[in-house]
């Protein structure tokens, strides 16, 4: 017995929209991380041992300039 096409379809099509949700969050938690990145302080900068300039440069990278080891 086959499913309807729409419930074969529906279920073919699931692991797409998980893999782009997954994507979709990585890249807003990315987003988010950069984004406080460019909040800290000098204090806390030199705690993680950034400067100011490396701070934005990685802050200022677009959302999809993501590690290579999170695009797995």
């Amino acid at each position: 017995m086959f499913a309807p096409h729409s419930l074969r379809y529906s279920l073919a099509s699931r692991p797409l929209r998980v893999s782009m949700l997954c994507r979709l969050q990585t890249a807003i938690a990315l987003h988010r991380q950069r984004r406080a990145l460019a909040c800290l302080d000098a204090a806390a900068l030199a705690d993680i041992g950034l400067t100011r300039a490396e701070a934005l440069s990685e802050a200022g990278r677009p959302f999809w300039d993501a590690p290579s080891h999170w695009r797995r």
